[in-house]
């Protein structure tokens, strides 16, 4: 699949894209778990930029995406896969599960989508990834080094992106803590980036053509988990009175975040809003809709 008037690295090492100076095609592109908090924006961040694009999930989105479609699929069976990738030049899995049932997703469904893909004749997959899933010992993370592995081992060229927590995710983890009196805290370095980065970040992958491990995506700066706590607890209307509590952890995963484990390394592609600017532009439009809301009623 030429995508671009360069040549793409195709070596597994790691490389960053540069697609300034390129001159991008527009191609078919299927996008798996394509309603998502992920997957939307790198629909709409695809669509954008002319190309076809078609959304992957068992349901349709409620807000679907202008110049996208959306084809039903089921990861967990492969029900829908090859119809739905069938002429697609490159496909992006955005698709996430984290609970009991994320190996079937995470891996048996990335192994499935790499076989469609494959017998579709597609000819690249960017699998977006989590940055210290190689030191932190959650399970969780397990499940996704084994899905980087079902990628790795399958018959399509491949990219992979790891990405720190999502500005979304800290914003969630937090409101949902607080509506029982507390806020998660702890001293060790996280580094949150904007889902939006991220799904610029997998466009340009999709757009610079199979590279291996890419380079790692993160936020602006890398922040104590407890200085991310307190600006969500400024800067969140009703939640100012929570108590920040320290996550309770093992030695091991204790020495591995304090070691920066959830923290991009050297070289790494760093941009978008910090937690608490991204927190202020949220908060500004949450209160222009509600003005608006009022003079419309």
């Amino acid at each position: 699949m030429a995508v671009t008037s360069a040549t793409a690295a195709s070596s597994p090492g790691l490389t960053r894209n540069h697609l300034s100076q390129r001159k991008v095609i527009a191609v078919e592109i299927a996008v798996a778990g394509g309603t998502g908090v992920l997957g939307s924006l790198v629909v709409e961040e695809l669509a954008r930029r002319g190309h076809a694009v078609r959304a992957l999930s068992r349901r349709a989105p409620g807000r679907p995406v202008a110049g996208a479609e959306h084809r039903a699929v089921d990861l967990t069976t492969g029900a829908g896969l090859r119809e739905a990738l069938a002429g697609a030049d490159a496909v992006v899995d955005a698709a996430n599960r984290n609970d009991r049932r994320a190996a079937a997703v995470l891996v048996e469904g990335t192994k499935r989508l790499v076989e469609s893909a494959a017998a579709e004749g597609a000819g690249h997959i960017v699998e977006i990834s989590i940055v210290g899933i190689d030191d932190v010992p959650l399970s969780y993370y397990m499940v996704k080094l084994e899905q980087e592995r079902a990628i790795q081992q399958g018959d399509v060229p491949w990219s992979i992106v790891r990405a720190t927590q999502f500005h979304q995710l800290l914003d969630w983890v937090f409101g949902s803590a607080a509506r029982f009196g507390v806020v998660p805290s702890g001293r060790f370095p996280v580094a949150p980036v904007d889902a939006r980065v991220v799904a610029r970040v997998l466009a340009d992958t999709v757009e610079s053509g199979p590279g291996g491990r890419v380079a790692e995506v993160g936020g602006p700066r890398s922040e104590p988990l407890a200085d991310l706590a307190r600006t969500w607890m400024t800067s969140t209307s009703g939640r100012r009175h929570a108590v920040r509590v320290a996550l309770p952890m093992r030695r091991r995963m204790r020495a591995s975040l304090a070691a920066g484990g959830l923290v991009p390394a050297d070289g790494a592609i760093v941009d978008g809003p910090s937690f608490a600017e991204w927190l202020r532009v949220r908060s500004a439009a949450t209160a222009g809709a509600s003005a608006l809301a009022r003079t419309a009623g």
